[in-house]
């Protein structure tokens, strides 16, 4: 029996603004619990509530970059929502005049492009963290995250596949991160995601029972949770059986989703029109003075940087999926016009140490002219690769400059042809088995034999010279 699949996502992206959505409150993450909370966030009676602008900006933004209709008008409402981490026993949302509706991304697929409509994106503040602890039988709650602006991006059932969704998240993903209006760090919540997933007859012209999955913050997670739900809900239907409507949750540890509750009555959550918080008219003017914010989008940036600098496919996404190693990419150009040189060190050497280093890429010591400067003598012969890369390295802690580094430390290019000659020689004396296997006919060992040689002029022999003398001896053993 075959089956139609359908998948929604709501997302929930976390705006990266100083303040609260209606109040002041710091937002910034890992601070100590409920230090960060205030009259307005934990609802207390008499707390009147203030919008952030620049929330509403960025809001606007995004509905911009997501093709969306930006509405003349905007309003908040109540959302009913009886939960500890919500003390106000209701979430302050949008439901009936939302910033925009109807808009759409485009995204490749193994069966080529396909739109994915966005049927709202609206904004909402977030709710408290409970912090579970089974062994002492108590839930603790930390108000901090509470308040905090959320842009909701709802999708209609577009989707067919795990993988449209992570490639959908993974496009969401970095426009934000390139509106700059997120950091989208799914490991401290700032980009989570609830899937709706239905599945039905391959004949019928409707969707199936719509379940969701809550609260996933991970792509990992998402796939496996959306693979486990189908497969869930198949068996229940070849069994003839009829699916629930309910709200799930993922289980990482049994890798299966769990009952939460059910919809017998869809969400009734009541929504009302929030008494202090009047309706905001948006307008044209406010509209094009946030559009010529716009930055360029990861899309444009990836056909530049396939069609002009022609690198693959996979390297064009490791350099789009930084947007500031992207920016550092093309600012190198303009000093030093190789991209396929560039994008290797950048996408190699330079993540390496940005991850081994735990450093954040805008506070590398790195500048587009010093890397320019260590490339150049690569190619002037100046430095082989190997000792480029050493010298890459104590330019990324030290800041300094490779001409300095390389003069310090004595790093030049051996291309001395007597000194070549000589340590070829004792290579050759203190290597006769892989001469012997040379004069055989196994031309392999000249790649272990320039090796040897190598390390004993710590990466300093000019690699070519150095071959042709090597290659010249051996010959000249065979006769």
């Amino acid at each position: 029996m075959e089956f139609k699949k359908a998948i929604g996502l709501e997302v929930h992206i976390e705006l990266s603004t100083s303040r609260k959505l209606f109040c002041n409150c710091n937002t910034r993450f890992g601070a100590r619990p409920n230090s960060q909370s205030c009259n307005i966030c934990l609802g207390r009676p008499g707390a009147m509530p203030i919008l952030s602008r620049k929330a509403v900006d960025y809001a606007i933004l995004a509905g911009l970059a997501l093709n969306l209709h930006i509405s003349d008008y905007m309003s908040f409402d109540r959302k009913a929502y009886y939960y500890p981490d919500l003390p106000k026993a209701y979430q302050i949302t949008q439901y009936y005049q939302p910033i925009g509706v109807d808009g759409y991304i485009d995204i490749e697929t193994n069966k080529g492009p396909k739109r994915v409509r966005i049927k709202r994106l609206h904004l909402e503040e977030d709710a408290g963290k409970l912090i579970h602890q089974p062994e002492k039988q108590i839930t603790k709650v930390d108000y901090n995250r509470a308040g905090i602006p959320l842009i909701e991006v709802v999708t209609e059932p577009d989707l067919n596949t795990a993988e449209e969704c992570q490639t959908f998240l993974e496009q969401l993903r970095l426009i934000a991160l390139y509106l700059g209006i997120s950091d989208c760090k799914m490991e401290e919540g700032s980009l989570r995601c609830d899937v709706n997933i239905s599945l039905n007859s391959k004949d019928s012209k409707l969707h199936g029972t719509r379940v969701e999955i809550k609260n996933l913050n991970s792509f990992k997670a998402i796939q496996k949770a959306i693979e486990y739900e189908f497969e869930r809900q198949r068996e229940i239907l070849v069994k003839g059986s009829t699916i629930v409507a309910e709200t799930r949750r993922w289980n990482d540890k049994l890798k299966k989703t769990e009952s939460m509750k059910k919809r017998d009555r869809g969400d009734d959550y009541r929504y009302m029109p929030d008494p202090e918080l009047p309706t905001i008219r948006i307008g044209d003017k406010r509209i094009k003075h946030i559009s010529l914010k716009m930055p360029e989008l990861p899309a444009t940036i990836y056909k530049r940087f396939r069609q002009n600098y022609c690198l693959s496919e996979k390297d064009a996404r490791l350099l789009l999926s930084i947007p500031d190693l992207a920016r550092l990419f093309e600012a190198c150009l303009l000093e030093y016009n190789k991209p396929q040189v560039l994008c290797n060190w950048l996408t190699g050497d330079l993540l390496r140490l940005i991850k081994e280093s735990n450093t954040d890429i805008k506070s590398i010591k790195l500048s587009p002219m010093m890397i320019k400067d260590l490339l150049i003598m690569i190619d002037n012969g100046l430095i082989s690769t190997t000792i480029a890369r050493k010298v890459f390295i104590d330019m990324f802690y030290s800041g300094h400059k490779p001409q300095l580094i390389v003069e310090r430390k004595k790093l030049a290019q051996v291309t001395d042809q007597k000194t070549l000659e000589a340590v070829t020689d004792l290579v050759l004396k203190q290597n006769k088995s892989s001469v012997s296997d040379y004069k055989a006919g196994k031309k392999k060992v000249l790649s272990y034999l320039m090796g040897q040689a190598m390390e004993k002029t710590e990466g300093k022999a000019n690699p070519v010279i150095l071959k042709e003398i090597l290659t010249s001896r051996l010959d000249q053993s065979k006769s």
